[in-house]
């Protein structure tokens, strides 16, 4: 409901105090007697063990309005097959079943079913009207629309827990925002930011209502097994698609004026690209969609809005290293050809690579030096800062849209009271439940421990293979690196880029394309086996079954995603050895080194390549994809004139918005967060290409959803579920990832220890670093294996990186001091930092509170007057049975009533 509009800050109670038996009210409820009721239902609301008063029992005329528009009714000589209304013109079209009438060999058995689950139906109040194929665009397809009457409305409204106002706020609203005069370019108009609330008489929530009745409509027994709901219905054929309505076409409005052509709407003001710079208009998205996408979008232009900050400061970062480039001492010294020029660096592979120049990877070190410099270091810092910012705001304002939206006392566990259809047909076996004290369908531990032992195995066996994967494309590295290292030596025509295009990197890029091509590949065998394992577990509720899914979606996609990251930044160059005493990746292999100038370079082409592919690939199949299945199910239709081609055909030949369709946007998203936090200190621009991205994806994402497939089926929700815990994990491991990334994956420390520790030059203290930072192997210490198959020039010793004595020391080639000092230093700065973000994560987290204070004033004063309301209802019962001389009326009632308003006004 809109708290922000015309009508705001209403008072709110919940329809029902408990819920009855789903399957009883299915069978036992009886149709409406009436034809031609109206689409948004009577002007009173009367339910059966409600509380709620009517308008002659203490709502004025004026409150009485707010419960339900007024009622409309549509001419029927103007009605074309656009619209959404049954033929009388009268009741409104709340969801469509479609199927082929094909004569196969189940065609009586699916006959059957169709006829006994639509009797079903309407022996639980709902309404029906076929559509004969030969009305249809094709002349195969019939369409059953449905129409849930008021009465079915008000009764499943008590099932649902779904809440009406019953009297107007009274606290004053907020102060107006002083930068409301220069944030005017991205507002939109106050009828789309606050349309007219519907209640729960609107078109997402009669759609929301019908649904759970599709979902728990019994068909009939098979096997001696009782079979209900419409998800199986789909899955055995009996239908062909289940969906509700969109109100008009997309690029233009509804014919009928009686439609309120929010679809129109919502393309216009939201769903275009050129709109990218406006506000989102969240109240007619969760009017239209429902809470939970509408909740989803809150978040996606929350996240939006905030890494607006983070990809500043990374550009500063960025831009602080790119104009600092030609003051990095250490560049300077490896493309100085008296320093970098004469320093010979020791082979990078066995038997065919040979010795070269330090000043050979100049232009790697100097662009090194863009993500690897003081400012990585602030930038870690904040973005660990960054994101406690992040979720802590974002808790406040789902507290506002909790309160805005009506979801305050909606909890989670009224729906984990609703078992799962498939729960209920799968699980034989009954036991009475200690808090509804009935009998109710039960999985038991035996069953329960097997599946869970299958699934942990499986889920154990895929992740094994992610890792296989990962390996594979490093022993891809380690034998390409040869390749390429003799390739450029060898061919003329690559030696104007060698400078640039170096062995290490040419091999750093191609194995992050591999990379990626494995990852895209895994990913569709990982959805259907994780949706395979979670389907076999048999979660109770949709809650269970979404949360399960979830986590071990996440695992998956975390491994897959981020593993050759961690690889790169934590592994990559730190078990090497030293020459011609080498570390084998199974014996044959050997590991690889970092470039002279660290290994953050290529960490940071591993998170652009698999961080941008998959942003662009995503895109594609959010976009293109849908776009060219609907173009290719629509290209027969384009003939046919509009009246010809009915609403719900139109919606018909659009794509599927499953159950699982806001679980991907989800993931996406969030696998997007985890590469813009784990590893953002070796790239400042992510949180850029994030911004670019997320800019798009929003109006990408309401596009398709507005234009390309079927509108779905609302549900509610308060928050973004567990998605929260998981953004909270990974901002608590980002934190110890960055600081092992400026720690032992840049160049960072090394440098600071020389520059306080170790140098000798007060006029130039980081002259003479990479001298230092490179040790000495006298090359005829080399085994057979390692050495070189030529050395031309004679040379007699090699450098390498690392800080091991000269071979001329009686400890040669054991570790210096300046090695201990290195990693002490390391230790101490990794536990420094995380203690000093930490610290102030948690002290930020405590300074800002989950619920913004009027937001909680409003809340206690909500409460307060739904009290008040209700006590005075049963004080004027009371006074109205004393004055009747009704005996069972005594005196200790009228005294505790007003006890009990007396508590109310003290809470």
């Amino acid at each position: 409901m809109n708290r922000l509009g015309k009508k705001a800050n209403e008072t709110l109670i919940e329809m029902a105090r408990s819920a009855d038996d789903d399957i009883a009210i299915l069978t036992k409820f009886k149709p409406s007697q009436s034809e031609g009721e109206e689409c948004n239902g009577p002007e009173t609301i009367s339910t059966a063990g409600s509380e709620i008063p009517s308008s002659s029992e203490g709502l004025n005329s004026t409150e009485t309005t707010l419960l339900i528009p007024e009622h409309q009714v549509i001419d029927k000589r103007h009605q074309s097959k656009d619209s959404i209304f049954f033929r009388d013109g009268v009741r409104r079209i709340d969801f469509v079943l479609s199927y082929v009438d094909d004569l196969n060999k189940e065609w009586e058995k699916k006959l059957e079913r169709r006829k006994e689950f639509e009797s079903n139906l309407q022996k639980a109040g709902l309404e029906l009207e076929t559509e004969d194929k030969k009305e249809s665009e094709d002349g195969k397809i019939f369409f059953v629309k449905i129409h849930a009457p008021w009465e079915v409305l008000i009764t499943y409204a008590e099932v649902l827990n779904i809440k009406v106002p019953i009297r107007e706020n009274d606290i004053p609203p907020m102060v107006e925002n002083p930068l409301d005069c220069v944030l005017f370019p991205l507002r939109l108009p106050e009828k789309v930011m606050h349309p007219e609330p519907d209640y729960f008489t609107a078109p997402s929530m009669r759609n929301r209502i019908v649904n759970y009745i599709l979902t728990r409509c019994p068909y009939g027994t098979e096997e001696g097994k009782k079979k209900f709901g419409i998800k199986r219905l789909l899955n055995n054929g009996t239908y062909t698609a289940a969906y509700p309505l969109h109100d008009c076409q997309y690029w233009k409005k509804a014919s009928d004026p009686n439609c309120d052509s929010e679809r129109y709407t919502l393309y216009m003001e939201w769903a275009r690209f050129l709109r990218f710079y406006k506000e989102q208009p969240l109240v007619l998205i969760r009017k239209y969609y429902g809470e939970k996408i509408g909740i989803y979008f809150a978040w996606l232009g929350f996240y939006t809005e905030m890494l607006f900050l983070a990809a500043v400061v990374g550009l500063i970062c960025f831009l602080y290293g790119l104009f600092t480039m030609d003051e990095n001492m250490s560049s300077k010294e490896i493309c100085d050809p008296a320093i970098g020029g004469e320093i010979i660096m020791c082979p990078l592979c066995d038997r065919d690579c040979e010795y070269w120049r330090l000043n050979t990877t100049c232009e790697s070190s100097q662009y090194s030096h863009l993500f690897d410099n003081v400012a990585t270091l602030f930038f870690a810092i904040f973005m660990g800062i960054w994101v406690t910012l992040f979720l802590e705001f974002w808790k406040r304002r789902q507290a506002r849209l909790k309160y805005e939206w009506d979801l305050v006392d909606f909890e989670e566990e009224q729906q984990q009271l609703q078992l799962r259809p498939e729960y209920e047909a799968k699980c034989t076996q009954k036991k009475k439940n200690p808090v509804t004290q009935e009998m109710e369908p039960y999985l038991p531990l035996t069953s329960q421990a097997v599946r869970f032992c299958i699934s942990g195995a499986t889920v154990l066996f895929w992740v094994s293979l992610i890792i296989a994967s990962m390996i594979a494309v490093i022993v891809y590295r380690l034998a390409v690196y040869a390749a390429f290292a003799s390739l450029m030596e060898n061919t003329q025509t690559l030696q104007p880029i060698s400078g640039v295009l170096t062995p290490q990197l040419a091999t750093s890029v191609t194995a992050s394309c591999l990379n990626f091509v494995i990852i895209m590949i895994l990913n569709f065998f990982y959805e259907r086996i994780a949706i395979w394992i979670t389907d076999m577990e048999i979660p109770r509720t949709h809650m269970e079954y979404e949360n399960r899914l979830t986590m071990k979606m996440f695992l998956f996609q975390f491994v897959n995603y981020y593993s050759s990251c961690f690889y790169v930044a934590f592994f990559k160059g730190k078990f090497v050895g030293y020459p011609g005493a080498y570390t084998y990746m199974f014996n044959r292999w050997r590991n690889e080194e970092c470039d002279p100038a660290g290994c953050l370079i290529e960490l940071t082409t591993q998170l652009t390549i698999v961080m941008a592919g998959k942003q662009i690939w995503g895109n594609i199949q959010e976009a293109i994809v849908p776009w060219i299945c609907n173009w290719w199910g629509r290209r027969k239709a384009r003939n046919n004139p509009e009246n010809l081609y009915s609403r719900w055909e139109q919606d018909h030949d659009l794509q599927t918005f499953g159950a699982l369709g806001l679980f991907y946007e989800y993931l996406e998203m969030v696998i997007q967060f985890g590469f813009i936090t784990l590893f953002v200190a070796s790239f400042p621009l992510a949180p850029l290409l994030a911004l670019m991205n997320n800019i798009l994806e929003i109006r990408v994402d309401s596009w398709k959803l507005t234009t390309q497939y079927r509108r779905p089926v609302a549900a509610k929700a308060h928050s973004i579920g567990v998605w929260q815990e998981i953004l909270n994990g990974m901002a608590i491991l980002s934190v110890v990832t960055n600081a092992f990334i400026v720690a032992f994956t840049s160049d960072m420390i090394p440098r600071l220890v020389y520059y306080y520790a170790y140098s000798e030059n007060e006029d130039s203290p980081m002259s003479g670093y990479i001298n230092n930072s490179l040790s000495v192997f006298l090359i005829s210490d080399f085994p057979e294996r390692n050495e070189p198959k030529e050395n031309p020039e004679n040379f007699v010793i090699c450098r390498y990186r690392d800080y091991r004595y000269p071979p001329d020391h009686e400890k040669k080639y054991l570790h210096t001091m300046q090695f201990w000092h290195i990693l002490a230093a390391k230790l101490a700065f990794i536990i420094i930092m995380e203690h000093v973000v930490f610290i102030v994560k948690f002290f930020v987290a405590w300074m800002i509170p989950d619920v913004p204070a009027d937001v909680k004033a409003k809340i206690k004063r909500e409460k307060y007057l739904t009290q008040k309301i209700l006590h005075e209802y049963e004080l004027e019962k009371l006074k109205e049975r004393l004055c009747q001389g009704d005996t069972r009326a005594t005196e200790k009632e009228f005294i505790a009533t007003e006890g009990r308003m007396e508590l109310s006004r003290a809470m």
